[in-house]
């Protein structure tokens, strides 16, 4: 249904209803908006339709070149729109073909058998899964943006040839709006691959096509892998693109890499390409139109007078990115000698194509990338049907609709813990049955001493009681991946995005937050696609809260001794605490740390794709094996400091002669065998942990009671927090080093939920009473999730922002952790 106008007067887009059709007339705004939303396809005479709004009737989802994007209602207030009725080819970005030079790129000088590949494309162009497949790497796949923040590097052999692939951040353009694009230009520009690889999605060209052309400005070899072409064949679409390629400089190889076909024959061009033996790849130039050529050609001759300039980047892409106003650029620029000379004669070119065009100059030239390649598209492609995108629609009515998006998925969420629960106790008792067993074997066949010690108390039973947990952790991360891969997650960032505006942040914010479920490292490091400072840092300083799968040992064991009736439930609570919390700092951030303008929410919503059990076996591996490997590092050697802390001094002062009463004991002959074994076994672990407390571990552990004490934790508690300061894990590791879970070699040894269960306070004024409770548990549990993140994510926040932020990380949610703790055992046991 098109807009229908009984009048001239002009809409806007956000006045338009569910199924309306328009044609885009003018773009309003300044700065990042613009340029954000023209290179996102918002150019003047293109059709866009309403195809939806999200639960809380903001953002609203419309459909745009054959994809789907989501916009916030101010966003679309700020596009306008007139019927198609009424729209003249004039709005239209005209097709002005090529300026051919008739020659081939080359480069000069010996060809090596070594050559440097970087893979660039938009977000789900498949990237990385042709990275994985050409390589034999196992890198994470998703179907949202962001998925691949740094650049990850394979070698491989084909022939004779040895490839050096990267592969590079999905990017929309390489533009200076977001961190990633600026990184994207600045490893194509400053580390010179031999061959650039365009991946481009085969099922939605046009949008794809736009950084084909920046690609292109930059005079650099590519090839362009045109993925997904099961897809375009399925669609009966018929596309010549060897004309295409002919026709922009550019060989095309199609390739499906998610089943490895066409790879072989991509890399065999690239070596073509790479030894200049493909007549194809010649110096071209996209032809902008007259006036803005004449703008581009004066420009590029100021620059080319500095002899000395900057020669990693085509002074005519310079030129163009001067026209686009990219700050960057100019920064770049001041390096030359004349560089106060350019920047003028660019402002001074920019101002006259502004005035005589009468538009932004960074939106003229987005508007004659768009109708250059609407004009090559039109001359090489005939659409056929698009059941995919269809059927993406008719899924999202369910998915998306705005009564049963949110129920639909807080049932996902929580379906995801409950399974980690009860799929997951199967294997975990198995595996806790193994570890028992082998501490009972060695424990056996070792004699006495400091070794055997080490090996039973210290490696198995610190490493063993955290190993028990990683049926858990993969179950969880296997429901994560099937979200991710399926294309739900960026449906989940569209159904949040009113919440999320309301403290500050972007729609695309929830992403790195729900990654963070996972592992806060990657998490934080995703916020390098969010494109404004301010939301990046916000982002960074709440992912804490949201609790990593390192956490989970620790809620799997408190939970399983303590909430045996709603496991579940109380696991979905935590998790649900956290993201409060995240909502409620993130609002006072917002308010304090982070008030500033908005900025906007555009973000494509990729099509459905049924996860594949290969990749999503692979993410799920992938986290197990580096589960494994803490266990065999930091997980170990943690566990022998612990060990160690708590072995030394062996000689203590007691204060009873224990060795004396267990001898009263044996030959007490009023006592039967069973009171005696009892009463022996109570002095032996009397002993035990009076040697414990007086241990260098023990010490240190009374050292800080004061400050736990008032959230009803005892000094082992104590030092389990401490070590987890580390990696969460430790704190399971080190309450099964501290409170000896399987320390016996009877039948009556208890595993460490069973010890948490019957352990008592030995001395003091709370001497005979427990020292958990369900309060003490949910205390422990909350705190947890709340204090310290890790080293590593402390390390993560300090290379994505400074020192400074870090620091305050640890602090703020140290200090909020300990209220929280703090509250939950005071007020609890008012009521409780």
């Amino acid at each position: 249904m098109f807009l229908q106008t009984s009048d001239n007067s002009n809409k806007r887009l956000a006045g338009l209803k569910t199924g309306e059709e328009a044609i885009i007339k003018y773009v309003f705004g300044q700065g990042a908006f613009r340029k954000r939303i023209s290179e996102m396809g918002f150019v003047k005479g293109q059709k866009v339709k309403v195809i939806k709004n999200a639960p809380m009737k903001d953002p609203v989802e419309y459909e745009i070149m054959g994809y789907k994007v989501s916009l916030r209602r101010s966003e679309a207030e700020m596009i306008e729109v007139i019927a198609e009725s009424e729209a003249s080819q004039a709005l239209a970005g005209k097709f002005e073909g090529t300026i051919d030079h008739h020659r081939l790129k080359v480069s000069g000088g010996k060809k090596s058998k070594n050559i440097s590949v970087a893979l660039v494309g938009n977000p789900n162009s498949g990237k990385t899964t042709l990275f994985n497949y050409a390589s034999g790497s196992k890198e994470r796949v998703g179907n949202y943006a962001g998925v691949t923040i740094d650049a990850k590097e394979a070698r491989f052999r084909q022939n004779e040839f040895t490839f050096r692939i990267s592969d590079l951040p999905g990017t929309y353009s390489i533009t200076e709006y977001s961190p990633e694009e600026l990184f994207v230009r600045n490893q194509i520009a400053e580390r010179k691959p031999d061959v650039v690889v365009n991946v481009v999605d085969a099922s939605n060209l046009e949008r794809n096509l736009y950084l084909t052309t920046q690609l292109i400005d930059m005079n650099i070899k590519v090839v362009i892998a045109l993925n997904m072409y099961d897809e375009l064949e399925q669609k009966a679409v018929t596309f010549d693109y060897t004309r295409l390629g002919e026709m922009i400089g550019v060989p095309i190889v199609p390739t499906v890499a998610s089943k490895g076909k066409g790879l072989k024959e991509l890399f065999d061009k690239i070596a073509e390409v790479y030894e200049e033996r493909d007549p194809i790849v010649r110096h071209i130039h996209i032809n902008y139109g007259s006036d803005i050529e004449q703008s581009i050609s004066l420009i590029q001759s100021e620059i080319k007078k500095d002899e000395h300039r900057n020669k990693n980047y085509s002074t005519r892409y310079l030129s163009i990115k001067l026209l686009e106003d990219d700050k960057q650029t100019r920064e770049l620029l001041t390096e030359n000698a004349n560089c106060d000379a350019v920047i003028k004669l660019a402002d001074k070119e920019t101002a006259r194509l502004e005035i005589l065009m009468g538009d932004k100059s960074e939106t003229l030239i987005a508007d004659a990338k768009y109708g250059f390649i609407a004009g090559a598209l039109k001359e090489t492609y005939k659409p056929g049907a698009h059941s995919r995108r269809k059927n993406s629609r008719e899924i999202d009515k369910i998915l998306t609709h705005k009564v049963w998006g949110f129920p639909i998925f807080i049932f996902f969420i929580w379906a995801t813990f409950q399974l980690t629960f009860t799929l997951g106790s199967y294997p975990m008792d198995w595996m806790d049955g193994g570890v028992g067993f082998l501490g009972d074997l060695v424990s056996s066949i070792m004699p006495d001493g400091a070794l055997k010690d080490l090996l039973v108390d210290g490696i198995i039973g610190g490493v063993g009681g955290v190993i028990i947990f990683l049926p858990n952790i993969m179950i969880l991360f296997f429901c994560i991946s099937l979200m991710e891969d399926s294309g739900y997650m960026a449906r989940a960032a569209f159904i949040m995005d009113k919440l999320m505006h309301k403290m500050g942040l972007h729609g695309k914010s929830f992403i790195p937050l729900i990654m963070g479920f996972g592992c806060n490292v990657p998490a934080v490091m995703a916020t390098r696609t969010l494109d404004n400072k301010n939301d990046r840092l916000l982002t960074m300083l709440i992912i804490p809260f949201m609790s990593c799968s390192a956490r989970l040992p620790v809620y799997v064991l408190l939970i399983s001794a303590f909430f045996v009736s709603n496991q579940g439930a109380i696991l979905f609570l935590i998790y649900f605490i956290g993201i409060a919390l995240a909502v409620l700092v993130g609002l006072l951030f917002k308010k304090t740390l982070f008030a500033k303008k908005e900025v906007p929410f555009v973000m494509e919503l990729p099509p459905y794709r049924m996860p594949t059990l290969k990749n999503t076996t692979i993410h799920m591996w992938h986290k197990g094996v580096q589960y494994l490997n803490k266990m065999g590092t930091v997980i170990l050697f943690a566990s022998i400091i612990i060990w160690a802390m708590g072995y030394y001094p062996r000689h203590v002062e007691f204060t009873k002669d224990y060795d004396s009463l267990i001898s009263q004991v044996e030959t007490n002959s009023t006592l039967n065998e069973t009171d005696k074994g009892q009463q022996i076994d109570q002095l032996e672990l009397s002993k035990e942990e009076e040697r414990l407390e007086k241990s260098y571990i023990g010490q240190m552990g009374h050292f800080i009671e004061p400050v736990i004490q008032p959230l009803g934790f005892d000094w082992k508690v104590g030092m389990s927090i401490i070590t987890g300061m580390a990696a969460k894990e430790i704190v399971v590791s080190s309450m099964g080093v501290l409170y000896h879970a399987g320390m016996d070699t009877d039948e009556n040894s208890q595993s460490l939920k069973e010890k948490l269960q019957s352990q008592t306070y030995t001395n003091g004024p709370k001497a005979g009473q427990k020292v958990f409770s369900p309060i003490v548990a949910f205390a422990l549990m909350i705190f947890v999730l709340i204090y310290f993140p890790c080293v590593a994510v402390i390390a993560a926040i300090k290379k994505e922002a400074n020192w400074r932020w870090a620091i305050f990380t640890t602090v703020y949610t140290t200090a909020i952790a300990w209220i929280a703790a703090f509250a939950i055992y005071q007020v609890g046991n008012l009521f409780i």
